[in-house]
């Protein structure tokens, strides 16, 4: 089959906002989506673990993922994930309707293929049975730190490459020396390398790295596709906005998706701050004060950085 390539740039991992009776609020969802595009980025990434998707039902993952791609209406890519079961004759289910609702690849979460205590060998064995029962749409892996982490090796990132299936990673080993690795791995092929780590994102742009997917493409998704368009020819001004970016970016182990979901509203969006994953009511009047400061911090580096 023909791949299409996954486009470059920002992948945001969407946060799904709810009502206050614990629906998904679909009219918040579609201003959000344009929200994203407004702001440039690449793609979106529906039905990660900042969608809450391991507390929606597999009829609200399906129905998020066709959601976003209708209303995206192809002016930026969409991928989603949704892959939460254990069992692989479930998770060829849930892949199965999440391929069915239109996206430009599934994304399969990198600890679900093999137990913490399983080789790589495990891993390609239920990774070809999943590729098997899905035919005829890209992969991607996503190395989704719930319930544990799996980090994939450059080895196992070779292999994914050479099946022709798989065209994206998101990465979250949060270290250059180890995604330089995994870029010479798969240099030249058609699997993208997207950093998740906020830190280490300039110096791996700079190593060839095809873009960013990551909670804070929910805070200020255009300070980091400037980075990403400009960091080459821009290089001292690349480097300030580095450090913003890495500093902010520790926000992310504040009072997360809530945080987001503030931070959101305070764009004008109308996303409550109900989650599914945490108790709103716990977001401190500090936790609020740090979140409007970042705001505001936002708003003065993106007049220093326009679009």
């Amino acid at each position: 089959m023909h791949i299409q390539p996954i486009a470059k740039g920002v992948w945001p991992t969407m946060v799904t906002p709810f009502t206050d009776s614990n629906q998904v609020d679909y009219k918040a969802l579609e201003q959000m989506i344009e929200w994203y595009i407004g702001h440039g980025v690449a793609g979106l990434f529906a039905v990660c673990q900042s969608s809450e998707m391991f507390f929606l039902t597999l009829e609200e993952r399906e129905d998020i993922a066709r959601f976003v791609v209708e209303k995206a209406q192809g002016r930026v890519q969409v991928i989603a994930s949704g892959h939460i079961s254990d069992s692989i004759e479930n998770q060829i289910i849930e892949l199965q309707a999440i391929a069915a609702a239109g996206v430009q690849a599934v994304v399969l979460v990198s600890n679900r293929l093999a137990q913490q205590n399983e080789s790589e060998d495990v891993w390609k064995r239920n990774a070809e049975t999943l590729l098997g029962a899905v035919p005829d749409i890209p992969f991607g892996i996503y190395e989704c730190p719930y319930p544990h982490k799996r980090l994939i090796s450059p080895e196992l990132l070779a292999w994914c490459e050479s099946t022709g299936r798989f065209t994206f990673l998101k990465d979250t080993c949060c270290h250059t020396e180890h995604i330089q690795q995994k870029l010479n791995a798969v240099r030249g092929g058609g699997l993208n390398i997207y950093n998740a780590n906020t830190a280490t994102l300039l110096e791996t742009l700079h190593l060839g790295i095809q873009g960013y997917s990551g909670i804070m493409g929910n805070f200020h998704p255009a300070l980091y596709v400037w980075l990403t368009r400009h960091y080459m020819e821009r290089q001292e001004q690349a480097e300030k906005l580095q450090d913003f970016l890495g500093m902010s970016s520790v926000i992310e182990s504040q009072f997360y998706p809530v945080n987001a979901k503030y931070y959101l509203s305070l764009e004008g969006l109308p996303v409550g701050l109900h989650t599914r994953t945490k108790d709103h009511r716990q977001m401190t009047y500090s936790n609020r004060r740090e979140v409007e400061q970042l705001f505001a911090l936002t708003r003065q580096y993106r007049e220093k950085y326009p679009l």
